[in-house]
């Protein structure tokens, strides 16, 4: 199978063309288009690409997910028969129409409906909280790491007080919500008006131990009340220079 050749023909199916609309549409043969749907022809990425603008490709979506993205998430022959089956739907009033097609134009050509089910974009924030960059997450049963996609985003580290824990600054850790202390964890909390990542040491009920380590190890003592948790840390990962 051609996962190429999958998308277009998911596309073409989202889209309600026939082999001979799409192939006169783009220029190509019937019986091409036919082999490159089957996996029987190779087809070049960039030419994929012109076929499934022409047929429907949003240009903020391809710039949103990439080809390769497709091709290494998302399992296109689970998606066509439900694109089929949203094919042979009765006709609709004007109305439903109109409202049909505003929403198609939010969500885009198959793949990125498909990729949503799959893969959420989840924000990179920095030391101050504002988004610096975004990156692809697998969702497992609608979630990531059991929590709310939307709760979850990545924290780009500040700088080297958690080495000795394996976070340098400059890496990437996926942080998921949590507003009290995790015996064991290290977690991204609100501290006399600044925002650390600390390992956690829960002492009794009332009081916790900030763990850091650069140069060397440090701990203090700090009352829970005078803590924001804010998340658990449970992922990091880092970029090769």
């Amino acid at each position: 199978m051609s996962r190429l050749g999958d998308l277009i023909r998911t596309e073409r199916i989202r889209q309600k063309l026939s082999l001979k609309q799409v192939a006169k549409k783009t220029g190509v043969s019937e019986g091409y288009l036919q082999a490159v749907e089957a996996g029987t022809r190779i087809i070049a990425d960039d030419q994929a690409r012109r076929i499934l603008k022409a047929i429907g490709l949003k240009q903020q979506n391809e710039a949103e997910f990439t080809l390769d993205d497709i091709a290494s998430t998302v399992d296109l022959v689970q998606v066509q028969p439900r694109m089929a089956a949203a094919a042979k739907k009765p006709e609709r009033k004007e109305a439903e129409v109109v409202a049909s097609s505003q929403e198609e134009a939010v969500a885009g050509s198959v793949w990125l409906d498909a990729l949503q089910a799959v893969l959420r974009r989840v924000p990179v924030m920095n030391a101050v909280m504002k988004p610096v960059s975004y990156k692809l997450v697998p969702l497992e049963n609608g979630r990531i790491e059991g929590a709310n996609p939307d709760k979850v985003f990545f924290y780009l580290a500040p700088d080297d007080s958690m080495r000795g824990f394996r976070i340098h600054r400059g890496d990437i850790v996926l942080t998921v919500p949590a507003q009290s202390p995790v015996d064991g964890a290290v977690m991204l909390l609100n501290y006399k008006e600044h925002r650390y990542l600390r390992k956690i040491k829960i002492l009794d009920d009332r009081n916790v131990l900030l763990q850091s380590y650069d140069r060397q190890y440090e701990a203090e003592t700090v009352p829970i009340s005078e803590i924001g948790f804010l998340s658990r840390c449970v992922q990091v990962t880092f970029e090769l220079q």
